[in-house]
């Protein structure tokens, strides 16, 4: 295996693996510290704000690549091995079996494209 294929299924786990966080956060049987650490981790994967901004060469990204893999590593260590298992598999159920919607996605860009466009008119106007 080529150290890209490696790479690709590191990412291809890590997906699985932070959806599966979401799927064991409902779970009763997971306890209450592994709910707050796994929401904390899932937080800071979807949050637009980093400990160190990506705009810093090498360092920016290297805190997602860091904090992110480490949080969810030591998130499922904390969740018993059979509500994860039973978690991983449905996420891999559901990332296989999401439907894609090309007509969704193309309204959404359409949509900033307007904004864009709407933008760009009053930033002129107001300049003229």
């Amino acid at each position: 295996m080529t150290l890209l294929e490696q790479w690709k299924s590191r990412a291809r786990r890590l997906k699985v693996d932070t959806y599966a966080l979401y799927l064991a956060y409902r779970e009763p049987e997971v306890p209450w510290y592994a709910k707050v650490v796994g929401a904390c981790v899932v937080g800071y994967l979807l949050s637009p704000v980093d400990l160190i901004p990506d705009f810093s060469p090498v360092l920016g990204y290297l805190d997602d690549l860091v904090i992110v893999p480490l949080g969810i590593t030591i998130t499922v260590k904390m969740i018993p091995v059979t509500v994860m298992d039973r978690c991983r598999i449905k996420a891999r159920e559901s990332l296989e079996n999401k439907p894609r919607s090309w007509v969704a996605a193309g309204l959404i860009v359409a949509v900033w494209l307007l904004l864009i466009a709407v933008s760009i008119a009053v930033v002129m106007r107001a300049v003229n």
